[in-house]
């Protein structure tokens, strides 16, 4: 199961479908609140969807107890970047929120997450969920079997380079996913091509980019779980578990397995 040396998790096919499985259990939760997010829904009402969701499945959810994480998902808004723990926050008009799922199957991950605006958002707030999501599909356009694994991050970096002036988070990266939900390796947003692991079938891996309207600097509250923006910008994060297979990347957690974008 694991490479020699790096120890990277490789799967079998078997395995990876396991990942679909929890994948798919993944899309359909976010769908679910994707579907849910308005002005004057709570960010806990966002958890209870995402709860219901996974346990109709059969499946358990993989944040919930993650060294003591108390909810199901992370709904980070405006100046939050990620982690943000749902509560009685309620969601109002031109807000930016970002949702973070994972699922589990059978001791098997999956990993994803959207931002989207709340009702009318300001056209550079739109441009930035725009710019991340376009980013995150220029990554796994990267993952492919022979590449390197500094190839993905240099993807993501330059589509968002080349998009305009924005901050592209450091201190967060994605990750290698499996039997686990954070393994080796860590998979950076930025970085020159041609560097680290050599990509080979049966990898899996969340790339998830996170990307602000300012620099890229960050703090966590006093929650110790929240991470937002050091200088109060706003901030967006998408995210797909992807697994690598002899004819291309394939996206677990998009309902098409990726083919929309990747083509």
């Amino acid at each position: 199961m694991f490479r020699r040396g790096d120890r990277i998790e490789v799967k079998t096919q078997a395995q990876l479908q396991l990942m679909r499985r929890a994948g798919l259990v993944v899309a359909d939760a976010l769908d679910a609140v994707r579907d849910c997010v308005r002005p004057g829904v709570t960010t806990d009402g966002l958890d209870r969807v995402a709860a219901g969701v996974i346990e109709r499945a059969g499946a358990s959810a993989s944040f919930l107890g993650y060294h003591g994480y108390p909810k199901t998902i992370c709904v980070s808004v405006n100046d939050e970047i990620v982690h943000g723990i749902p509560g009685s926050r309620v969601l109002e008009e031109g807000d930016v929120v970002s949702v973070d799922c994972g699922a589990i199957v059978q001791g098997w991950h999956g990993d994803a997450a959207f931002s989207m605006g709340v009702g009318d958002v300001r056209p550079e707030h739109v441009r930035l969920i725009d710019v991340t999501e376009a980013s995150l599909w220029a990554g796994l356009a990267r993952a492919v079997v022979g590449g390197r694994l500094s190839d993905i991050g240099h993807a993501v970096e330059t589509s968002i380079r080349g998009a305009g002036e924005y901050g592209i988070v450091e201190e967060y990266v994605g990750h290698g996913i499996g039997s686990a939900m954070h393994m080796e390796p860590s998979v950076a947003n930025y970085g020159r091509p041609g560097h680290g692991p050599r990509l080979v079938a049966g990898m899996a891996l969340a790339v998830e980019p996170m990307v602000t309207t300012g620099a890229r600097y960050t703090r966590v509250l006093d929650d110790e779980w929240t991470v937002v923006t050091a200088d109060g910008g706003y901030a967006a994060h998408w995210e797909h578990t992807v697994a690598l297979t002899p004819d291309g990347p394939w996206v677990t957690t998009a309902h098409d397995g990726g083919t929309s974008h990747l083509g």
